[in-house]
């Protein structure tokens, strides 16, 4: 059995950070899972261009409010709380976040932990594991 807090991980290497958000890493590739499981928090009054090609991804939004827009088609879907949304065409999309937004995300593949977007929006398909 695996027990981890998210505070824990939130004190730990588990929390990567960048300009637009940040995700504590609570499930990784190591745990042998099949998927990972994160905790993220978009900032309020951001921008983040996002297209996981390599990945697939279920959003669960806990707080917050923003939107999500998808540029295939250019379609805007608002995010509140209680409100999922799941990239299974690994959907190229802009997230923004109009107040800061506590996501629930998963990943499958499951990811190793030190991934970040590249300038495509793009997580690699296999990243420096966290020790």
């Amino acid at each position: 059995m695996i027990v981890r807090t998210l505070a824990e991980c939130e004190q730990s290497n588990r929390k990567i950070v960048t300009e637009t958000w940040d995700s504590t890493r609570m499930l990784l590739k190591d745990d042998n899972m099949g998927f990972s499981f994160h905790i993220t928090t978009i900032y309020a009054d951001s921008e983040t261009h996002i297209h996981y090609q390599n990945h697939l991804e279920s959003v669960y939004c806990i707080s917050g409010e923003g939107e999500i827009e998808t540029l295939a088609d250019g379609k805007v879907y608002p995010i509140k709380p209680g409100t999922l949304y799941i990239l299974d065409q690994h959907d190229e999309h802009l997230l923004r976040g109009f107040s800061e937004m506590k996501m629930a995300c998963v990943f499958n593949p499951p990811l190793n932990g030190k991934e970040v977007h590249n300038e495509d929006g793009v997580y690699p398909l296999e990243a420096e594991a966290i020790a």
